[in-house]
């Protein structure tokens, strides 16, 4: 296996520059110290090729050409003013100091998720009322913790609510909002957007 090729971005100030972190063969470090403002970063490679911590983006705007699974370490960038665009699935955003013990510094606020997809991914830690959230098919669970066993209680579709309703129970405290997609929800729990659309509108504390 070829070996990767390390790109890192640290200890500097980068404004209004477009930052294509793209290359299969690289391994970008976005790390300490650095801070892009009103910058552009297209993103087309895996979440074990891109590595972010302790840096800051601020009017910012992520362009996520490929899709961008499980990637946590959103929660170690300070977030202000950032617009996202494309499809991320398992992504953690916010302020989660229980995650790691150098997780402490990540925050997000005054963010716009209006055009991208989002599907099971959580927010920790933020005022939700600073963040701009996509709309159906994707759909936004607010509060979760505290409306778990509500939300079980509903009559959910397919297996909906053994496998995704339920997990809200042991979601960590600082979680304020999961958003997920509706399309996806469907297919991987054997019924149709419109079936979990429906309970959706008997619940409080949803955004789609």
């Amino acid at each position: 296996m070829a070996r990767l090729k390390n790109v890192v971005f640290r200890d500097k100030e980068i404004r209004n520059e477009r930052l294509e972190l793209t290359d299969k063969g690289s391994l970008y470090f976005l790390s300490t110290n650095l801070t892009l403002r009103n910058c552009t970063v297209v993103l087309k490679v895996s979440a074990k090729n891109l590595i972010i911590k302790q840096a800051q983006f601020i009017n910012c705007t992520f362009d996520v050409k490929q899709e961008l699974v499980n990637h946590q370490e959103w929660i170690y960038a300070q977030l202000k003013g950032c617009r996202f665009k494309g499809r991320l699935s398992g992504c953690e955003f916010g302020h989660w100091p229980d995650y790691a013990s150098d997780s402490g510094t990540g925050s997000i606020e005054d963010c716009d998720f209006s055009e991208a997809q989002l599907d099971g991914c959580r927010f920790h830690g933020c005022d939700m009322r600073t963040i701009k959230l996509p709309r159906w098919p994707c759909f936004t669970i607010l509060d979760p913790i505290r409306r778990s066993q509500e939300l079980m209680g509903k009559p959910w579709p397919g297996t909906v609510g053994p496998v995704t309703i339920s997990m809200h129970a042991t979601e960590p405290p600082s979680t304020v909002a999961v958003t997920w997609s509706a399309s996806v929800l469907a297919k991987e729990c054997r019924t149709t957007p419109e079936a979990i659309k429906a309970v959706l509108e008997t619940c409080e504390g949803i955004f789609y």
